[in-house]
């Protein structure tokens, strides 16, 4: 079980994602983005190494507000052979000292829990509660259907995504402090499927 330290991190999560969503290519903003914090989950590391964490942040710069999903791994040190796009960047954990950041959808082992979640092998954590699983988190995946997770990075509430074999769904907040539901990540049908 992942441990959730109290204590202070620099830059904060949001300060760093600040910096980094307007070079991404799905970022739909114009400028700086305002952001919040307004929803996600956590897996496990078997090893209690990395932190994974699947944040929700709104972003309130635009004329509409905009949901993002990224998902982050945290690690003690930097990843072998990872490209240089995916560290999003370093903080200092006030506990654990220097952390690299990384964009989970380009994070072996986050991929790894991942499809372990939509096979049913793992649980998803709370976001900010030890030791709390999510029980708004649901994953399904179809019976011999790969686990090729796919990360849905602008989310948007409703149902079950059209052609898809497998997805994990989980709520988050929106301006208006409403909850809605919709997916994070999907698994698309094998070609000839």
């Amino acid at each position: 079980m992942s441990i959730i330290h109290r204590t202070e991190v620099k830059p904060t999560k949001l300060e760093l994602l600040t910096e980094w969503l307007p070079a991404q290519p799905w970022y739909e903003g114009s400028g700086a983005p305002q952001l919040t914090r307004s929803g996600g989950f956590r897996l496990d590391d078997p090893a209690g190494e990395v932190g994974m964490e699947f944040m929700v942040v709104t972003d309130a710069s635009g004329a509409r507000p905009v949901a993002y999903h990224v998902p982050m791994a945290y690690r003690g040190a930097p990843l072998p052979d990872a490209p240089e796009a995916a560290l999003i960047g370093t903080v200092e954990h006030g506990v654990l000292g220097r952390r690299w950041v990384y964009d989970g959808a380009r994070d072996p082992l986050v991929r790894t829990q991942l499809a372990a979640l939509l096979k049913g092998e793992v649980p998803a954590h709370s976001q900010s509660v030890d030791g709390a699983l999510d029980p708004t988190v649901h994953a399904r995946l179809d019976p011999g259907a790969p686990a090729s997770p796919e990360i849905v990075r602008v989310l948007e509430p409703g149902g079950a995504t059209p052609g898809t074999v497998g997805e994990v769904s989980a709520e988050w907040r929106r301006p208006d402090e409403s909850v809605v539901r919709g997916t994070f990540v999907v698994v698309r049908a094998a070609q000839g499927r």
